[in-house]
């Protein structure tokens, strides 16, 4: 097979460290845009604006001297004439962004709260990735951990692996001392909560409404750009030397 040749365009910490280890890892880097170029690597997600890319550069401006066979790899693309592989519909990167998510949120808490999370009692809503990796992250620190899981069938299994469950919406949030949203819809505000209470959205839409709501978009890319672009390295490789 063919050794991939990448080109990267756009502009974030986390793609500037997939470059730097994709060629520690000796694969080529091309500097400028050329029809030796085989995969052209964009920001998760890429763009900031319609045909915009992350950066200000618009992608068809990038792709006038790539050539036509080349692959384009990056997050949420649009439908374009070119083979295309969406990172953010990979689920290895998904359940592997999520814990690094995780941990990105694990450490916001803890630089917000004063001692240890031994028996504190917290809030997980929503039992998708983020909320699996979080909520185990928070149990092997000795939270006492409730997860509100909108599925019954989420709810027996989070029983079964002995935590609290709850269903959304039937929760008394003044119990908790720390309230951590996943789900991209309104589910509690701050009024509802303890006045000294930590909440933490990480929703990509508000799920705790409140002035005093952390809402902690795109962690992996902002507090942890070196395992996120590790992460995209390689997950790049995985299509670009056809191991998918």
């Amino acid at each position: 097979m063919k050794q991939p040749i990448f080109y990267t365009a756009g502009d974030s910490p986390a793609l500037f460290q997939a470059r730097n280890c994709l060629a520690g890892w000796g694969y080529d880097i091309s500097p400028v845009p050329t029809d030796h170029v085989t995969h052209l690597l964009l920001p998760v997600p890429s763009f900031q604006d319609a045909n915009i890319l992350r950066g200000g550069q618009p992608l068809q401006q990038v792709l006038q001297n790539l050539p036509e066979n080349i692959t384009i790899i990056g997050g949420r693309l649009p439908v374009l004439p070119y083979a295309t592989v969406d990172l953010l519909q990979d689920e290895y990167y998904l359940w592997e962004n999520a814990a690094i998510t995780a941990h990105c949120a694990l450490k916001r808490i803890l630089l917000g709260w004063a001692g240890t999370l031994q028996q504190v009692p917290i809030l997980v809503i929503g039992w998708g990735r983020i909320g699996k990796h979080l909520a185990s992250l928070l149990r092997s620190l000795g939270a006492d951990v409730t997860v509100a899981a909108r599925k019954e069938a989420d709810r027996n299994a989070l029983v079964r692996q002995q935590y609290r469950a709850i269903e959304p919406g039937k929760w008394e949030p003044k119990q908790y001392k720390i309230i951590i949203n996943t789900a991209p819809s309104p589910v509690v505000t701050q009024a509802e909560a303890r006045r000294d209470a930590l909440l933490l959205d990480l929703a990509s839409q508000r799920g705790i409404l409140g002035d005093r709501v952390d809402h902690a978009l795109a962690l992996p890319g902002k507090d942890a750009p070196v395992e996120s672009g590790n992460l995209i390295a390689k997950t790049v490789l995985r299509y670009a030397l056809g191991k998918e």
